[in-house]
């Protein structure tokens, strides 16, 4: 099999080097030429140290070459990322190759999930090509072939099951979920609940802080994501909780990272700055709360973290913000 792929960022390397493990041709697209011959001489990854590209896996600038003749194309750029990308190639993709989209986030205006925005760029014809790869999963683990699960889904069954397939290895599981909405709800929102997770170390509020927005902060994205249609089982699995748990629990994620550094008193600017890469959870921010509003739902987490992010509110001022809300009966 020879594979496209969009993205050679520290998750898109990952992947690449998974699917070359398993002998398939790979050849990445970046736009970065500096990255491009550092990775082409072998050199390892500025963001996986000790981490070097295998024999089958090549790097261009050229995107075009990079899905010439290719039986699946895989993405891994960002969510802001992903139309252009794609509009870029929407007359070259060949006839019912499968695009798997691993971005985890929700586009600004448009309130779109990618595998939303890849539809709407690629017209109905594509749709039963369109899958989506998520779940809990760190680069530097996957990479290391730590044991690791992860969710499959398509709007076709038969992408579905052949995206699973072709991903799983003996360290990285698969499963496969039908519910391509909720699966692309649970990996966008929960980068959110982790910014909020990050502030809540940076205070020092502690394990029953983190616990207490974890949970509440699931809720929020389960009513929201059914609002939209998704299932609520969904949240509750791999690429909803099983998520929440991963981003929120270690500086490890870039999300919670950031709001450690709000915490810390940096600006949004210069908190991601410091992490080197994009930060899902700030630009989803602003269209979950979009969606929010236009559904007349509550979400106070997600609230609280777009004040802070845009409109300069203090992480202490917004802590005592949500301890003032009203309480009301639990109800998931």
């Amino acid at each position: 099999m020879k594979i496209g792929y969009l993205g050679a960022g520290a998750w898109g390397f990952c992947l690449a080097s998974l699917l070359a493990s398993k002998g398939f041709e790979v050849m990445s697209w970046t736009k970065s030429p500096d990255l491009a011959k550092l990775l082409n001489d072998k050199q390892e990854h500025p963001h996986l140290k000790g981490h070097h590209p295998i024999a089958n896996m090549r790097f261009t600038t050229n995107i075009m070459e990079a899905i010439e003749g290719v039986d699946m194309i895989v993405e891994s750029v960002t969510t802001a990322g992903l139309r252009p990308v794609f509009e870029s190639i929407k007359n070259n993709i060949p006839s019912k190759t499968p695009i798997v989209l691993t971005s985890k986030g929700i586009e600004q205006n448009t309130c779109l999930t990618p595998p939303e925005v890849a539809l709407e760029v690629l017209g109905k014809k594509m749709k039963k090509s369109i899958g989506f790869l998520s779940g809990p999963s760190y680069a530097q683990e996957v990479i290391r072939d730590l044991p690791t699960s992860v969710v499959g889904s398509a709007f076709d069954y038969d992408t579905m099951l052949q995206i699973c397939e072709t991903f799983t290895t003996s360290t990285f599981r698969v499963y496969p979920n039908l519910d391509i909405k909720g699966v692309s709800y649970g990996g966008a929102l929960k980068n959110i609940i982790a910014i909020a997770c990050g502030i809540s170390d940076g205070l020092g509020l502690g394990f029953s802080s983190k616990a207490a927005l974890m949970t509440r902060g699931l809720h929020e994205i389960r009513k929201l994501s059914v609002a939209r249609g998704c299932k609520a089982d969904t949240l509750s699995g791999l690429s909803g909780m099983g998520d929440i748990c991963l981003t929120c629990g270690s500086l490890i994620s870039r999300n919670c990272r950031f709001g450690y550094l709000l915490a810390q008193g940096l600006t949004p600017k210069e908190a991601e700055e410091k992490i080197e890469m994009v930060v899902e959870g700030a630009y989803t921010c602003l269209s979950a709360l979009q969606l929010s509003q236009q559904l007349n739902i509550q979400m106070p987490i997600t609230e609280i973290v777009y004040k802070i992010i845009y409109e300069e509110m203090k992480p202490l001022d917004a802590v005592r913000l949500l301890m003032q809300r009203t309480i009301k009966e639990e109800h998931l």
